[in-house]
């Protein structure tokens, strides 16, 4: 599977649906599980129009008096599938972390959780997520594949995750660019991967997003 996280690009801002449309056109061919991740102004227009969805972030808060919060309830109530958690642009500690994805599954909602270190995803693992992406923040829009520079973060991480909860699945995060990142991070144990700006940035998005599944 491929997790398309969207940020707050400009371009993301400017072309969501334009991108939900491309990766609707590629999953109805290549049957890979698409999950994207929309501005949050864009998630219910996104989800109407594409049905793998997930939140970029969700908060703990129930409906009621939070000014700002992001319940799951919102989440559901746009159509979304489920939520990032702890991005490492939106780090949360492990409190939150626990309420958050009781939350979400509470509610019928996939969890998807990112983990720095292999410690850390061991730690999340027991909270039994519905997957932990792996993803050391240096890498993170560096171009450089975490499944590269740091294979050892992915086979330990792997390995750790699954003898702790081994319904969890992983993925690959921090810096994935290319088909041949997406193929070293499955060798690795992986099960998908997360990537961001290389998708948002391709000079051809479709183009790039099917050089990506075929892999798969």
């Amino acid at each position: 599977m491929i997790i398309l996280n969207l940020k707050t690009y400009q371009e993301s801002i400017d072309k969501t649906l334009f991108f939900a449309d491309i990766i609707s056109e590629v999953v109805e061919k290549s049957g890979v599980r698409v999950i994207l991740c929309p501005p949050l102004l864009h998630l219910k227009s996104t989800s109407d129009r594409y049905s793998e969805v997930f939140a970029q972030h969700t908060d703990p808060q129930k409906p009621g008096a939070h000014t700002g919060s992001i319940p799951a309830e919102l989440i559901k109530a746009c159509g979304a599938k489920g939520s990032l958690v702890n991005h490492s642009e939106k780090r949360i500690e492990y409190g939150m972390i626990k309420e958050i994805v009781g939350h979400l599954h509470s509610n019928s909602l996939e969890s998807l959780v990112c983990a720095a270190t292999t410690q850390e995803a061991v730690e999340i693992a027991a909270l039994r997520p519905t997957f932990i992406a792996v993803e050391p923040p240096d890498l993170i829009g560096s171009g450089v594949s975490v499944s590269k520079a740091n294979p050892d973060i992915v086979i330990n991480s792997v390995k750790a995750i699954k003898e702790a909860e081994h319904s969890v699945k992983v993925l690959c995060g921090a810096g994935v660019s290319n088909k041949e990142d997406v193929k070293k991070a499955i060798e690795l144990g992986a099960e998908g991967v997360l990537l961001a700006s290389a998708f948002v940035r391709a000079t051809d998005p479709k183009e790039f997003l099917e050089d990506l599944v075929s892999i798969f």
